[in-house]
């Protein structure tokens, strides 16, 4: 069997797996979601001349396999409950021992609100991967959706960019520009993940400027 009929047939098994696992409707979170961060994980990977594609495959797969909504008690688990359930699904698809432990590393280390620093690269591209789905178009719908399921708002109408007020995107899906989005560029830790993350910055910069304009504030990055 060739290796790219092998990698089809790992990426069919993990696909199975996180659809058996999904538990409700999560469109930032879903099949697709997944497979963006794997495109980007290669992506990154073939950029910096390095990386196992089993490993970061199965990473990405499987890095939001227990997903628990942002405001869960329990958010800043997920990543490590992932890696965990993750084990036995990566046995039966062939894995070697070393290549499950530093799926399940990367797992663990994706995560922003688990704060767990990525030892290895493939952790380190699966972050950057991830984070990438936080910015640009994709990241700006994922906010808004994000923010309509938790029970937010849009923005403040009198105070859109928090200039007068405390920043709050519990309660105004925009405060979480400032408040997370407009910084990941700088955690970001390749090269080639920053890259993209410094131009899906910008084109978010100008859609708060456009904002502004359109609301009667002067958006100051």
């Amino acid at each position: 069997m060739s290796g790219i009929m092998k990698m089809d047939a790992l990426v069919n098994e993990l696909e199975a797996a996180l659809r058996a696992a999904e538990q409700d409707e999560d469109a930032s979170h879903d099949i697709f979601h997944a497979r963006r961060v794997r495109q980007y994980a290669l992506e990154i990977a073939e950029k910096e001349g390095a990386g196992d594609p089993v490993v970061l495959t199965a990473a990405a797969y499987l890095h939001d396999l227990i997903n628990l909504p942002k405001n869960h008690p329990q958010r800043e688990m997920a990543s490590t409950f992932s890696a965990e359930a993750a084990g036995p699904i990566l046995t039966r698809a062939g894995l070697s021992d070393e290549q499950i432990k530093a799926a399940q590393h990367a797992i663990e280390a994706h995560s922003f609100s688990a704060g767990i620093e990525p030892q290895t690269l493939e952790a380190k591209i699966i972050q950057d991967a991830d984070r990438l789905e936080a910015l640009g178009a994709i990241g700006i719908a994922r906010t808004f959706y994000i923010a309509a399921k938790l029970g937010g708002g849009l923005f403040d109408g009198g105070d859109p960019f928090g200039e007068h007020r405390r920043l709050d995107d519990k309660t105004f899906a925009v405060d979480h520009f400032p408040i997370k989005l407009l910084r990941l560029s700088q955690t970001m830790c390749t090269n080639a993940g920053r890259e993209v993350a410094e131009e899906r910055t910008r084109f978010m910069v100008d859609f708060l400027k456009q904002l502004g304009r359109e609301t009667g504030f002067d958006y100051k990055a």
